[in-house]
């Protein structure tokens, strides 16, 4: 397993190189003028000759890869040209963000979407099993920014003032902030360093932060906060992993050894959860590894219509504005970040499946 974890690293070098080539290429590809797009009114020519000799932006393509390509080799992922700052810092106080949504996301998909597709497949044809399905497509076909709104609609307007309102927008309420636990426990961390980089990233994911300090007032507005978000991003990978479940699952349940099982005698609880479900585990995991992509995607969507300021929408703003470093630098880490869940995925197989032999 190890040399295939070695060989594996070694293949993702390229394929994160050449998501880093095109995204460098497309993005000066777009239509517009950082300067202009920046400075707005501003954008003299005069001024934007000096913009552009001060970015860099002046040199040909291939010489501004190189140069990247070189400060990305130093860990330097360059500063934000609408900023002024490391994208490196922004970075570390947006990614948190995103983190915790896409994993608050996932985990309301698989908690949802694997019984779905269970209880589908061992009652299949009936009522149930019809129902759930239905809703499965439904979930499948239904766009993330109209579930959004409806989901914002209903609990921040029709029920408001009732115990189930929800709120629609931000992180916590207004006055509320996390106090960093290298704050709380007295750590001394020197800004600009690579451990203040880290304790910042830890801090600013608010869950875990508010647990490690104690802080449960701000825990529970976070996690208030959090569920319509998390509730509209996670629809569409439930769905999937919910109908990737049934069939996997079906497909099980029709094999010899099943039914061998049956004959002995053997409660059908541990005939569905012990030898069904376990044989029927690599697909859902493949697919649920796979839906981690899709999350991060459909997180642009989500962080915009509530107001979350995050890796998706900061992207997104990057992208209007020809914020060129941080259009790289964000692509670059959710490549990285795909990439080893999927190499998460593929070493999980020889642990569900003893038959695997990964080297």
């Amino acid at each position: 397993m190890i040399q295939y974890t070695v060989r594996r690293l070694l293949l993702a070098i390229p394929v994160i190189f050449a998501i880093l080539l095109f995204t460098f290429a497309l993005a000066r590809m777009i239509p517009g003028d950082p300067c202009k797009s920046i400075l707005g009114e501003k954008a003299t020519e005069e001024v934007c000759e000096k913009f552009t000799r001060d970015h860099g932006l002046d040199k040909p393509i291939p010489i501004q890869f190189a140069i990247y390509m070189g400060n990305m080799l130093r860990g330097n992922f360059g500063d934000s040209i609408r900023f002024s700052r490391p994208v490196a810092l922004i970075l570390v106080e947006r990614l948190p963000m995103t983190v915790e949504l896409g994993l608050s996301a996932m985990i309301i998909a698989v908690l949802i979407g694997i019984p779905a597709g269970i209880l589908s497949a061992v009652r299949r044809n009936s009522a149930v099993d019809v129902v759930t399905m239905i809703g499965a497509n439904i979930g499948v076909s239904m766009p993330v920014f109209f579930l959004g709104l409806l989901l914002i609609y209903t609990f921040a307007v029709l029920l408001k003032d009732t115990p189930f309102a929800l709120p629609p927008s931000g992180r916590v309420s207004a006055g509320m902030s996390p106090t960093p636990f290298y704050e709380v426990y007295g750590w001394p961390v020197e800004k600009g360093t690579l451990r203040f980089n880290i304790f910042t990233f830890i801090s600013n994911l608010y869950l875990f932060n508010s647990v490690i300090t104690g802080d449960w007032e701000l825990f529970w507005d976070a996690v208030r906060h959090l569920i319509l978000p998390s509730v509209a991003l996670s629809t569409i990978p439930m769905s999937i992993i919910a109908r990737m479940t049934r069939s996997s699952m079906l497909e099980v349940l029709s094999q010899d050894f099943i039914r061998t099982a049956r004959a002995k005698g053997v409660p059908e609880r541990l005939v569905i959860f012990k030898h069904a479900f376990r044989n029927a585990l690599l697909p859902v995991v493949t697919i649920t590894g796979l839906q981690l992509g899709a999350v991060l995607g459909g997180a642009v969507i989500t962080e915009t219509i509530f107001s979350l300021s995050g890796v998706g929408r900061s992207l997104f703003e990057a992208i209007t504005a020809r914020d060129f470093p941080i259009i790289q630098g964000f692509v670059v880490v959710v490549a990285i970040i795909y990439v080893f869940f999927n190499l998460v995925v593929d070493l999980s197989y020889a642990i569900l499946d003893p038959r695997i032999r990964l080297d």
